[in-house]
C-alpha cells in the first residue's frame, strides 16, 4: 500500500488510515492478535450499550460527537471481518462444505438492538450540527443505514471463524442470511474514498470512515437476518468469509496447529553509569588538522503535509484532535514530504554542497551518511552516493545510524577522519519518514522528509577551526533506549515513539550538555564556552517540548532557532537543514557561533559548538537558479500553505518548483 498519495483535489491522502490492516505475518497466537485489536479498535470504540448510556446521560452535545462514536462502534464491530477476511455473499448450494479456508461466522442477536437504534435516531434529530454545511447529515445517512440494520451482537465475536463443516455440527448455530442479493449493489471503491473532499477536515475524515464501513456491507442491509444453518435452503445467500491474503491464511493455520509463541527476552539489568563522565573533545588540543565548514546545502520534501491534511486523514484508531491542537502540542504547522527516494534527496544535497565548495570528486577523502531511515543496506548509502558523484575511491565511505544525534556524531567522525586523510569529508544527513509511519498518530504529527550535505575540509595551516568542541553520548534506562522504534512489529512495522520517555531522555541530555558548556572555557578567553554561543540550533524534535526543556536547563526561548513549524522533525537532517533556514531567514547574517545539540532514538545525543559563515550555505536562489530544485528552501511559503492544504499548486509555491 502506498504510504501517501495526492488525490484528485491535490490533497495528501494516507490510504492505510482508512483501510484497516493488521500484519499477522509474525504472529503465532491469538493473544498476540488480540493485543493489537484491543489497541487499535477496542481502546477508542464504544459498544452499542456505551452509546445508549452516553445518550441517556446527556454526554453528546453535537451531532459530530455522536456520529464519531457510531463510526468507531462499527469499526469495532468489523474488527476481524475487515482486517482478516473478505466477505463474499454466496448461494448456500454453492458454498463448499469441506474447505478449510472457507468460513461462516456464528452470530447471536444484538441485545436490545432496536432500543439502541431508536435512541440514536431520536437523539440525532435533537442535536445541533457542530459544523455548517450539512455534511454531518450526509455522513449520518450513510452510517445510520448500516447501524440500524445491524442484527448481531458484536461483543464476543471470535477472530477465528468456524469452517462450514464446523458450523454445521450444530444446526442451531446462527449466521447471516440475505433474503435477496444484488451483486451490482453500489459501493464507493478505493478511488471515490481517496478523492473525498470536504471543507472541514474533521468531516472529510468521517466521510471516508463512513464510505469504508458502507463497503463492508455490499448488499441491501434491510434484507439481512440471522438464521440457523439447519434451516438454510439452497437458494438462500449467506455471507462467506475467506482469508483476505496468504499471510492471514498462514496465521489461521498456525493458530489451529497451536504453534508456540516466540520466547521473550529476559529483562535487561539496571544500567550502570560510567565511573566518570566522558569529557567533551576540545578540537584545538585533541587534533592537529583543524576542521573548516566549506559548504552546507539542504533539500526538503516537495509536498507540504499540513496539520489540516493530518486531520483529514484521521485514522479510526486515533484519539480526537484538531489542527490547532497539533500546532500547540508540537509547534508544527506543516511537514515536508517527498515522493522521491531517500538517496535521491541526499544526492541532490551532496551535489549542491560540492558545487558550493568548489571541490571535485577526486578531492573527497571520505563520505559519511547519517540516517536512521535507510532501507538500503548493500551497498551502503554512503558508497552509493559516492558512486553517483563519480568518486572513484575514498579512505572511508560508510553509514552512521545515530538517529536525531546524526549530525553531532557525523561531525565528530568527520573531524577524526580529517586527521588521517587531510582531505575534505562529505557529510550527508538525510531522512525519509513519510513512508514509515503507517497509522501511528504521534509519528504522523511530527516527522518529515529532508536531506543535507556538508563539506568539512582542512583549515589552512595556523587558521582557527570552525568547530570548537565535539561531544557524543549513548545510553540510559532501557525504557528510553527503546522509546523510538522502527520497524516496530507490534505496530505493523511502523515508526513508533513513547512521548514521556522521549521527553525524559531529551531533558536529561540537554541538562548535561548545558552544564558542560558552562564549565568549558572559551578558547577566546571570554569566560565559559556557553558565553560564546550566539545562537542555539537544536534538534527540531518538537518545538513546544524542546523550548520547555531548554528553559528548564537555564536557556531562554529567544536563544533558540526553529524551522520545525514548516518542515517537521527531520531527525539526523534537522539541525543542518535548520542552519540553512536560519541563513535564509536572515537570522544568521554574519559568521555566527552556534550550539547544535541533538538527541533521540536509542537514547543517543551529542553536540558541537561551531562557527557558521552564511557565505558557505547554499541559498535557495543559488539552487533554483542552477536548476537544483527545492534546495535550501528559504521562505515561509510552506507555512503559508498550511492554511490552503497540500495542493499541487501550493506545493509548487512552497518549494519553488
Amino acid at each position: 500500500m502506498q504510504p501517501f498519495v495526492v488525490n484528485a483535489h491535490g490533497r495528501l491522502v494516507f490510504p492505510s488510515n482508512f483501510t484497516p490492516d493488521i500484519d499477522v505475518d509474525g504472529m503465532n497466537t491469538l493473544d498476540e492478535l488480540e493485543k493489537v485489536v484491543k489497541r487499535d479498535f477496542n481502546a477508542k470504540a464504544p459498544t452499542g450499550t456505551d452509546i445508549r448510556d452516553r445518550i441517556e446521560a446527556g454526554k453528546y452535545s453535537t451531532r459530530y460527537d455522536l456520529l464519531r462514536d457510531m463510526l468507531l462502534n462499527l469499526f469495532w464491530t468489523n474488527r476481524y471481518a475487515m482486517t482478516m477476511y473478505d466477505k463474499r455473499p454466496t448461494r448456500w448450494a454453492d458454498v463448499p462444505r469441506g474447505r478449510s479456508d472457507v468460513f461462516l461466522p456464528v452470530v447471536t442477536p444484538w441485545v436490545e438492538g432496536e432500543q439502541k437504534v431508536a435512541a440514536v435516531q431520536k437523539t440525532w434529530e435533537a442535536l445541533p450540527d457542530k459544523y455548517e454545511g450539512g455534511a454531518e447529515q450526509r455522513v449520518f445517512d450513510i452510517v445510520f443505514d448500516v447501524f440500524r440494520n445491524r442484527r448481531h451482537h458484536a461483543t464476543a465475536l471470535p477472530p477465528v471463524k468456524p469452517t462450514v463443516a464446523e458450523i454445521l455440527t450444530d444446526p442451531s448455530n446462527m449466521t447471516f442470511r440475505l433474503r435477496s442479493y444484488d451483486p451490482d449493489f453500489p459501493t464507493f471503491g478505493y478511488e471515490a474514498i481517496r478523492d473525498v473532499h470536504e471543507d472541514v477536515p474533521e468531516l472529510e475524515a468521517l466521510l471516508r470512515w463512513a464510505m469504508v464501513i458502507h463497503d463492508q456491507y455490499p448488499w441491501d442491509r434491510s434484507q439481512v437476518e440471522l438464521a440457523p444453518v439447519g434451516e438454510l435452503s439452497d437458494d438462500d445467500y449467506v455471507v462467506v468469509f475467506r482469508p483476505r491474503n496468504a499471510d492471514v491464511a498462514r496465521f489461521l493455520e498456525r493458530v489451529k496447529a497451536g504453534e508456540a509463541p516466540v520466547p521473550q527476552r529476559a529483562a535487561p539489568p539496571e544500567p550502570v553509569k560510567p565511573y566518570e563522565p566522558y569529557p567533551a573533545v576540545d578540537v584545538r588540543s585533541a587534533f592537529t588538522v583543524m576542521p573548516r565548514l566549506e559548504a552546507l546545502a539542504a533539500v526538503k520534501g516537495e509536498l507540504a503535509c499540513t496539520n489540516e491534511d493530518v486531520i483529514r486523514n484521521t485514522a479510526y484508531s486515533w484519539s480526537p484532535m484538531s489542527a490547532d491542537w497539533i500546532r500547540e502540542a508540537t509547534g508544527i504547522e506543516s511537514r515536508a514530504y517527498s515522493t522521491r527516494p531517500l538517496e535521491d534527496l541526499a544526492l541532490q544535497a551532496a551535489q549542491a554542497a560540492l558545487a558550493k565548495s568548489g571541490r571535485g570528486p577526486e578531492e573527497i577523502g571520505a563520505v559519511l551518511f547519517c540516517t536512521c531511515t535507510s532501507t538500503r543496506l548493500i551497498p551502503s548509502l554512503a558508497t552509493w552516493v559516492a558512486g553517483q558523484l563519480g568518486i572513484y575511491q575514498t579512505h572511508v565511505s560508510c553509514d552512521i545510524i545515530a538517529a536525531c544525534a546524526g549530525m553531532p556524531y557525523g561531525i565528530s567522525e568527520a573531524t577524526r577522519l580529517l586527521q588521517e586523510v587531510r582531505r575534505p569529508v562529505l557529510l550527508i544527513c538525510a531522512e525519509k519518514f513519510s513512508d514509515k509511519i503507517g497509522t501511528v498518530r504521534p509519528s504522523r504529527m511530527i516527522f518529515g522528509d529532508g536531506a543535507s550535505a556538508m563539506v568539512i575540509g582542512p583549515a589552512p595551516e595556523g587558521a582557527e577551526p570552525d568547530i570548537d568542541v565535539l561531544q557524543s553520548y549513548a545510553g540510559g534506562p532501557f525504557s528510553e533506549v527503546n522509546s523510538i522504534i522502527w520497524p516496530n512489529p507490534a505496530f505493523g512495522n511502523a515508526l513508533t515513539l513513547v512521548g514521556p520517555e522521549v521527553r525524559s531522555l531529551a531533558g536529561r541530555f540537554l541538562i548535561q550538555m548545558i552544564e558542560e558548556l558552562k564549565t568549558l572555557p572559551s578558547p577566546r578567553g571570554s569566560g565559559s564556552l556557553l558565553a560564546d554561543v550566539e545562537l542555539i540550533v537544536p534538534h527540531q524534535a518538537n518545538k513546544t517540548m524542546v523550548t520547555q526543556l531548554a528553559e528548564k536547563a537555564g536557556l531562554t526561548a529567544d536563544q533558540l532557532y526553529f524551522d520545525i513549524d514548516r518542515v517537521g522533525n527531520l531527525s539526523a537532517a534537522s539541525i543542518p537543514v535548520a542552519i540553512a533556514d536560519a541563513v535564509e531567514d536572515g537570522v544568521i547574517t554574519k559568521p555566527t557561533r552556534i550550539f547544535a545539540p541533538g538527541f533521540g532514538a536509542g537514547a543517543v545525543a551529542g553536540y558541537s559548538v561551531m562557527l557558521v559563515d552564511p557565505s558557505v550555505v547554499v541559498t535557495h536562489a543559488e539552487a533554483t537558479g542552477a536548476g537544483g530544485g527545492a534546495v535550501a528552501q528559504s521562505d515561509h511559503d510552506a507555512g503559508a500553505a498550511s492554511s490552503e492544504g497540500s495542493s499541487a499548486e501550493a506545493a509548487r509555491v512552497a518549494f519553488g518548483d
